[in-house]
C-alpha cells in the first residue's frame, strides 16, 4: 500500500476499526477515510455503491460488523445474520465493481466447528457443526470469507480474509448484556471493588478455554499482511491469534488480580459454557513472518486503565 493511497476503514468506531485507524496513522498512511453508521448505512446497497463511486477507495479494511457475546447472540439471532450478511455483501461487491486494489475481510474464530480439533487449523473449516449459540454470526462470517474467495476466483480480485481469535482492548464493549467475557469481567470486578461487593458471579463452569488477542496486535497483523501478501500467498484466509489459551476461571483470577478486587468468584454452572475450547493454530501466519507481541497480563492491564478513564 502506498502511504498516500486512499484507504477506507469500514467500522472505524468499533474495537477493530479504531485499532486499524491507530495503526495506519502510526505507520504513516495519510489518506484514511471512514463514515459513521449515520452517514453511511452499510446495509443499504445503493448507499454503499454511491459511496464507492464518489470516494473511489484503493484499499479497504472491512471491520464493520454486529458483534456480541453469548447472551446477545441468543437474543438477537436474526439481527446478527441479517446485519452482517448485508454489510459485508454490499462492501465486497462494491469493492469489486469500483476496482479496489485490495480488500481485507475481518472474520472470527467462531467460524470453526464446535468440536473442531485443537488447535484449529484453516483446513478445519466446514468439517462439523457450529456452536449453536453463535451460529447466525458464524454463518455470516463464513459467507463473507467465501465471497472473497470466489470473487478472487471469478473476477481476479485480491481480497484477503483473516480470522482473529477473541479480541479485547480500547473501545471494547463493556455492556454486561451484550459484551464478551473479558470486558464483562473487567467491568464486574471493577464495580464490585468500587461498591464493596463480596462476590462476583462467573457464568458457566469456568472450564472452557479461550485464546485472547489484544486488538492492537490484530491491527498490526492486518496491516502487515496487506502490505506484503496477495491472496494467492495467504490462501483463502489466515488465522490471527497468539497460539495460547487460558480457562475462563483462570482468566477471572487474572483479571481479579489486575483490578485489585479481594472478593470471591462464584461459578454459576446453570449458565451456558459455549464451545469447550477455541484455540487457533497460527502456524500459517507465523510462516508469513508475524507473531503477537502483547502479553495477556499487559494487554488486560492497559485495557483496564483505558476503561477506568472512560468511567471517570
Amino acid at each position: 500500500m502506498e502511504k498516500n493511497a486512499k484507504i477506507y476503514v469500514a467500522g472505524h468506531r468499533g474495537l477493530v476499526g479504531s485499532a486499524l485507524c491507530r495503526k495506519l496513522a502510526h505507520s504513516g498512511y495519510t489518506n484514511v477515510i471512514y463514515r459513521t453508521s449515520r452517514e453511511l448505512d452499510l446495509r443499504r446497497q445503493a448507499d454503499v455503491e454511491a459511496f464507492f463511486a464518489e470516494e473511489k477507495p484503493e484499499y479497504v479494511f472491512l471491520a464493520a460488523a454486529k458483534v456480541g457475546g453469548i447472551h446477545a447472540n441468543r437474543t438477537y439471532p436474526a439481527d446478527f445474520i441479517y446485519s452482517n450478511l448485508a454489510m459485508q455483501t454490499n462492501v465486497i461487491h462494491a469493492a469489486y465493481t469500483h476496482g479496489v486494489k485490495k480488500l481485507m475481510f475481518l472474520g472470527s474464530s467462531c467460524i470453526y466447528p464446535k468440536f473442531a480439533p485443537q488447535p484449529m487449523r484453516e483446513e478445519h473449516l466446514l468439517t462439523g457443526k457450529l456452536e449453536p449459540t453463535n451460529e447466525p454470526y458464524a454463518i455470516a462470517k463464513i459467507a463473507g470469507m467465501k465471497m472473497c474467495q470466489y470473487y478472487n476466483k471469478q473476477y481476479g480480485t485480491d481480497f484477503l480474509a483473516v480470522m482473529p481469535t477473541n479480541l479485547y482492548g480500547p473501545n471494547d464493549n463493556f455492556d454486561l448484556e451484550t459484551s464478551h467475557v473479558l470486558p464483562a469481567l473487567i467491568r464486574k470486578f471493577h464495580e464490585a471493588k468500587e461498591q464493596g461487593t463480596p462476590m462476583v458471579e462467573l457464568w458457566g463452569t469456568g472450564k472452557p478455554r479461550r485464546e485472547f488477542l489484544h486488538v492492537d496486535d490484530l491491527a498490526d497483523a492486518c496491516v502487515y499482511v496487506m502490505e506484503r501478501y496477495t491472496h494467492e500467498e495467504t490462501g483463502a484466509f489466515v488465522n490471527v491469534g497468539t497460539g495460547k489459551d487460558i480457562s475462563i476461571h483462570e482468566l477471572a483470577l487474572l483479571i481479579r488480580d489486575i483490578v485489585g478486587y479481594k472478593g470471591e468468584i462464584v461459578l454459576n454452572p446453570d449458565k451456558p459454557d459455549g464451545t469447550p475450547q477455541k484455540l487457533l493454530d497460527v502456524s500459517r501466519l507465523s510462516a508469513l513472518g508475524w507473531n503477537a507481541s502483547i502479553s495477556l497480563r499487559d494487554g488486560i492491564a492497559a485495557t483496564y486503565e483505558w476503561y477506568k478513564e472512560q468511567t471517570i
